[in-house]
């Protein structure tokens, strides 16, 4: 930074032009002092040496009077010297040197879009004044004698013109000058850049340092360094980190980085959501950009997990003997991909959750594991489990959240309005609610007594939750967040057995099972589904399809759950995969039998899973399915 205007010390001279050798006058000058040099002045100061040889060689009228010798800088940098200093021309302080200290450009010199160029090589202050420059990582023999002289922050790299202007407009729009001082860029940045010039690698980018190096490759027009430098820190950030970055990135304007720092966000929203210094320093804005970034990423895809024995619905009741690790063994999410016409193995539930008797949901795009029968106690008996994993699809890691506060089994796992709820179980009534940003459980409303005995269904549709029996009861419960109670609803006039109930485009769909109490006509022939749904804002029942065989299913068909995706309910068993086409608006679905429909084509089963099949829908990242590009 230049220093400040500082007044004059004129020095009075002999009749005879000869300098006088004593102390100076400390006398300002006025304004009317013609020879003093303005601030503004181009020209460098002269020392004292060259001041007395100038006025030895200038004719006798112009050196009688008074003369300007030197300005308050130089009498500072005088007094700090030796004589013998002060008299050296061999270190001339140009008014660039003073312009441009030799330390890391400020933000403001960064802004700028000036550079200079130096015809002689000041000496670095790490450097003697014989040693030739250094060069950048990744120079070989190959690329010959370098041909560039690169000034920056006062100090020197060589390069070679032909390389950097084969990577950078920046450096072929100045491929003409030998000694180039860039300014913009730190030292640490540029030498990490050159060397991605030379090698093409990114090496030395960590999150503290990674908006300067960004920064700097646009300042030189390196076309892929930014976006090397953003992949090359992604895998560093953490929440420690990962807002310092966004706010560098804001500050500079690096819409690369800033978008790094979005989505570790939106990878890790739990992690974010719960903690104040990142998430209570987001904007509005930034909050609901990271959530809608977290529900759109990737591409929906119905996924299934395998958990109990065969022939049970959730598991076996929590006071007999299980075959706990067998089960857990079993314990598999499979996702579909259709183009390929099969399932794949996508995780296994982490070890300690219980794979029986548990409940399941997806709470922003999270997969939730909750309770379930847990492993047998010393007396050999199995016990419920109040345990709560959790599965990023983003991440493909399992972790823990806060326990429930009652151990539950075969209780039903929903979620509503950013929480999760967990309602019911065996021989309860209870339900509790689980906040992610406090991540704490608190109870709620419970089920009203004599509500249920241990089977029901449940879902979630216009910001309520649904409850219906599943084998003793047929009553229709609903909880209303809002005001913390449940209101009783008309119930169908089915009385088959339910094998799923789920919500779509404002109606909830009860698929039940024709003939499943064992009647005459079950025992006729194959057994059919019956499919009834009710209108949560008129709350009328209506039956859509009746006594229809899902295409390929056996005889004395088994229940089967079922997930909403794109339009269609997908109803997936051991059988195999059914979609069901529910009637559009307008179409005749009252008592009719007739509206909705399975597709002919049905899909197959996981071959290798055991159990129950419970699916549901996540948004998984993009990755390449030879499948699918075997069928395109």
């Amino acid at each position: 930074m230049e220093n400040p205007v500082a007044p004059c010390v004129l020095y009075p001279g002999d009749d005879h032009g000869r300098g006088g050798a004593a102390s100076p006058a400390q006398t300002p000058c006025s304004l009317s002092a013609s020879l003093c040099f303005s601030s503004g002045d181009e020209s460098p100061p002269q020392s004292r040496a060259s001041a007395a040889e100038g006025a030895a060689t200038s004719p006798p009228s112009c050196r009688s009077g008074q003369r300007v010798v030197e300005t308050q800088w130089e009498v500072g940098s005088a007094g700090a010297g030796s004589p013998a200093e002060r008299a050296s021309p061999e270190e001339p302080a140009s008014l660039e040197e003073r312009r441009y200290p030799e330390e890391p450009a400020s933000p403001e010199d960064r802004a700028s879009p000036e550079e200079s160029v130096s015809l002689e090589e000041p000496a670095s202050p790490e450097e003697r004044p014989g040693d030739p420059a250094p060069l950048p990582p990744g120079v070989g023999p190959e690329h010959g004698e370098p041909d560039l002289v690169i000034e920056v922050s006062g100090r020197r790299l060589r390069a070679h013109k032909a390389v950097l202007a084969a990577r950078s407009d920046y450096f072929r729009a100045r491929a003409s000058r030998d000694v180039l001082r860039v300014q913009g860029v730190g030292w640490a940045a540029l030498r990490l850049l050159l060397a991605y010039a030379y090698s093409g690698r990114m090496a030395g980018v960590r999150p503290e340092n990674v908006a300067e190096v960004v920064a700097g490759a646009r300042r030189l027009q390196l076309p892929c360094a930014a976006q090397r430098a953003t992949d090359a820190v992604a895998p560093q950030l953490s929440l420690a980190n990962c807002y310092e970055v966004l706010s560098a990135a804001k500050r500079q304007r690096l819409a690369e980085l800033r978008d790094a720092a979005y989505r570790f966000m939106s990878d890790h929203y739990l992690e974010v959501l719960r903690e104040p210094a990142v998430f209570g320093r987001l904007s509005g804005a930034e909050r609901d950009l990271l959530l809608r970034r977290r529900l759109r990423a990737g591409r929906a895809r119905l996924l299934a997990a395998a958990l109990g024995p065969a022939g049970e619905r959730a598991g076996s009741r929590p006071q007999s003997p299980s075959g706990e690790a067998e089960a857990r063994g079993e314990a598999a999410v499979y996702c579909l991909h259709e183009a390929a016409g099969e399932w794949r193995e996508l995780t296994r539930l982490p070890e300690g959750a219980p794979a029986r008797g548990c409940g399941l949901c997806v709470l922003y795009n999270y997969l939730f594991v909750a309770g379930g029968v847990g492993p047998p106690g010393p007396d050999g008996r199995a016990r419920p489990s109040d345990q709560v994993f959790c599965y990023n699809p983003a991440t493909d890691r399992w972790s823990t959240v806060r326990p429930l506060r009652q151990a539950r089994s075969q209780l039903q796992l929903l979620a509503l309005d950013g929480h999760l709820y967990a309602v019911g179980g065996e021989c309860l009534l209870s339900v509790e609610r689980y906040d992610p940003r406090a991540d704490r459980w608190a109870a709620v409303a419970p089920l009203p007594r004599g509500a249920f005995a241990v089977a029901h269904e449940a879902t979630t549709c216009n910001g309520e939750i649904y409850v219906s029996g599943g084998s003793l009861f047929y009553r229709l419960l609903k909880y209303d967040p809002r005001r913390d109670e449940w209101q009783e609803c008309p119930c169908s006039s089915s009385r088959e057995r339910s094998a799923d109930m789920v919500a779509l485009d404002g109606f909830i769909y009860r698929f039940d099972l024709c003939g499943a109490r064992g009647d005459a006509q079950a025992a006729a022939g194959p057994g059919g589904v019956s499919v009834l749904r009710y209108h949560c804002l008129a709350k009328q029942w209506s039956r859509c399809a009746s006594h229809l065989r899902p295409p390929g299913a056996p005889s004395g068909l088994q229940p089967f759950r079922c997930a909403a995706l794109d339009g269609t309910i997908y109803c997936v068993g051991r059988a195999g995969t059914w979609r069901f086409v529910p009637p559009q608006d307008g179409e005749p679905g009252a008592d009719a039998g007739a509206g909705g429909s399975f597709e002919p084509e049905s899909l197959r089963a996981p071959w290798d899973a055991r159990g129950v099949l419970f699916p549901f829908v996540l948004n998984l990242p993009e990755k390449p399915d030879r499948g699918e590009e075997g069928a395109a």
